[in-house]
This record gives C-alpha cells, structure tokens and sequence, in this order.
C-alpha cells in the first residue's frame, strides 16, 4: 500500500522566548513493513541537525532556533510504501538488548488494578505462549480500557488511566507495556500514524501501540486501541520506555512562555 502523510505542528507562545531546541523523531523507522518513497522534515528559520540512527534503529533529528520566536512550526510531507507483516518488526537494525525494556517508569509502574487485570487476563493460560499471553494481555487491556477521547491527557499514567476506567491510544499502550512487565515479557512504546478508514479516504491520525517481545520471533506490535496488530495501514516512526520517551516532538523552550498547541494530521491511501 502507499500512504502519503501530511503532519503539521504548531506552537505559539504568549510572549517570545529566547530559543528553542527539540529532538524529533518524525523520519520512519527503516524495516521490512516499510519502504520511504520521498520523505520531508521542515521547520522555518532553523538550524537542523543531521539525522541519525540511535541505539533503538531509529531515526532522531536535532532542531535549534536561537533567535527570539513567537511560534514555531514543523511540517512533515512524505510517500511511503507499507507491507503487512502481521505485526512482526523485521529488518530493523538496533543494539538495545530487549531486556532493556522491562524497566518501568512513572507512566508504565503498574498500580493493583494492573496486576490484578494480569491475573485475570493469564488465570487460565496454563502452557500457553509467550505469543499467546501477549495476545491474551492485549485483549484485555482493550476490554477493560474502552476508548474515550478526552476521557485522560498528555501526562497520564496508565494506573491513572485503569482507575478512570477509559483512555485513547496512549492509555491502551502504555497500560499494555505495565502489563507484559508483570507477565516477564519485554514491551516498548511506539509512536505513529495509522490509516484508519478502509475506503482510504484522508483520515487524521497520529497513533500509538505496543511492541512486546516474544523469544524466537522478536518484537511483535499490539495495537489494543483497534484490537488488532499492526498491518499496512500503520508507519511506524519510532520507539520508547513510554510516551514521553517516544515522542515524536521533544524539546526545550529557553525563557519558557504560555503555548497553544494545533496539530493536523492526514493520512490517505493510494492505489499502487
């Protein structure tokens, strides 16, 4: 399938600041479901850094304006090529051991109703897979997280998003992540788009969905928002311990300011 992105952010602050330097990570992730036909990052006035790969296979651009500002902008434009590998990551170059990503933060550590939805979700699973659990922890996470937006924000965690008993995306993932630690299974936060009208029509979504780990078949995605792994409507851009880690837009604002924040995002689907 081809899919062409259009994703645009904008940051306009209450009064000027000195400067602002961010990370992106907005250039798709290089592996076997995925193939950049052409591909832009643009941000006016800046100074853009040389994009590299980091430990993780993915790609990380540095961006600096060092003048007074009153709004930034960054746009991304691209055409990418997407193969359905029924949600296996293959042909993704990293170093970072997958027990590296068994390690909780403030957003994944889970709370009692976590454990408790792990209990209930494994009871009866016996000899079952390591596949098969994440599949089982997966299904449960999307039953006992109906989808709400506005139901939590940016900075909720997922004990936070199990108590208020609905989330978005965000939530699924990351409350996934809490449970496949609890589970002994390595699982990481990826962030996205999803083309999610099956007419491909133009369609806003920026997405996110889990990778867990599985011994003998590698990084697996779950997407418990859409019960579902992840197929050729999905580019992946890239990977973290959990939302903040895996944000497309980080960054430091120098004599911070009031913002607003206006984001748009289309994705459409053409015919090869």
């Amino acid at each position: 399938m081809i899919l062409t992105v259009f994703h645009k952010t904008r940051y306009e602050f209450a009064t000027p600041v000195a400067g602002i330097i961010q990370s992106l990570r907005l250039i798709p992730a290089r592996c076997d479901s995925q193939k950049v036909i052409d591909w832009s990052v643009d941000v006016p006035d800046a100074v853009m850094g040389e994009a590299f790969r980091d430990g993780a296979g993915d790609y990380i651009q540095t961006v600096s304006l060092r003048k007074r500002v009153e709004h930034i902008e960054v746009t991304v434009r691209g055409k990418i090529e997407t193969v359905d590998t029924a949600g296996v990551l293959r042909g993704h170059r990293e170093r970072v051991p997958p027990r590296a990503y068994m390690r909780n933060t403030v957003r994944t550590e889970p709370n009692r109703a976590i454990v408790e939805l792990v209990h209930q979700a494994l009871r009866d699973a016996g000899s079952a897979t390591a596949l098969e659990r994440a599949h089982l922890l997966a299904a449960a996470v999307s039953d006992a997280l109906p989808y709400r937006p506005g139901a939590t924000h940016a900075h909720t965690t997922a004990a936070e998003a199990m108590n208020e008993g609905a989330g978005v995306c965000q939530d699924h993932t990351q409350v996934l992540i809490a449970c496949a630690h609890l589970a002994d299974l390595p699982a990481r936060y990826v962030s996205g788009y999803l083309n999610a009208t099956e007419d491909g029509s133009a369609h806003e979504a920026s997405h996110a969905w889990a990778e867990i780990f599985v011994e003998g078949l590698g990084w697996v995605g779950f997407d418990a928002s859409n019960k579902c792994c992840p197929n050729d409507q999905y580019i992946r851009l890239g990977s973290g311990l959990d939302a903040q880690d895996a944000a497309p837009l980080r960054g430091l604002v120098l004599g911070g300011a009031a913002e607003a924040l206006d984001v748009t995002v289309v994705i459409e689907a053409q015919q090869q």
